[in-house]
């Protein structure tokens, strides 16, 4: 069966019906209504009930929608699992303050260890995982491993290189500067400078009479 085209604004919102449901599940929810969903992620119910609709016919008139269905749905929709095994690479303040979260719980899975160019200037009995030398990446980097997060602020590229050469296929990126990366390989950037930048304008422009 052909599946329905799904708008690139539906699909960014699938995530959050997500963690919502995941959260759901483990408070005991076994269904819920959409203006029930709606209350739990600030989204319209006949948004939602579009969205959903997109996928197929997933709730009843008057039951709703079944949790422990809709987060399979989901998850085979968004092609992901929730103990996906992602590493980071450079411990330094930021790569550290992104182990000491690590909390994507109902979302995808967690940073399992960490790669830096300089593990032994790191006090590992205050970070939650393993942080191993770059020469170590081929030998520790997680089995089906695919995700990596890059807080480097030297040797980008070849390091970028040896992810690939690792098996990485997604990298979050919070180097800012730019890297050659096979066009198989998906990079999101993180710019906080340019998202405040943004908000300026924004509130200078919503301010004027």
């Amino acid at each position: 069966m052909q599946k329905n085209f799904v708008p690139k604004a539906t699909l960014r919102r699938y995530p959050i019906y997500l963690k919502a449901l995941r959260n759901l599940k483990a408070q005991g929810v076994d269904r819920i209504m959409s203006k029930e969903l709606s209350d739990q992620v600030s989204i319209k119910p006949t948004t939602i009930r579009r969205d959903f609709s997109l996928i197929g016919h997933l709730g009843k008139q008057g039951y709703g929608y079944d949790v422990n269905d809709l987060i399979k749905i989901f998850s085979a929709e968004l092609g992901m699992g929730f103990d996906e095994k992602i590493i980071l690479v450079g411990a330094g303040n930021l790569g550290r303050a992104l182990l000491n979260y690590n909390k994507w719980d109902y979302v995808v899975g967690e940073i399992v260890c960490a790669f830096d160019k300089y593990p032994e200037n790191i006090d590992q009995s205050k970070v939650a995982v393993p942080i191993y030398g770059m020469d170590k990446l081929d030998e520790m980097i997680p089995i089906g491993c695919r995700i990596a997060i890059l807080c480097i602020s030297t040797d980008i590229q070849n390091t970028v290189d040896a992810l690939v050469e690792a098996g990485i296929q997604g990298i979050v990126d919070f180097t800012h500067e730019h890297y050659i990366t096979p066009k198989e390989v998906h990079v999101r950037s993180v710019d906080v400078v340019t998202t405040i930048q943004e908000l300026v304008f924004e509130t200078n422009y919503t301010g004027v009479k």
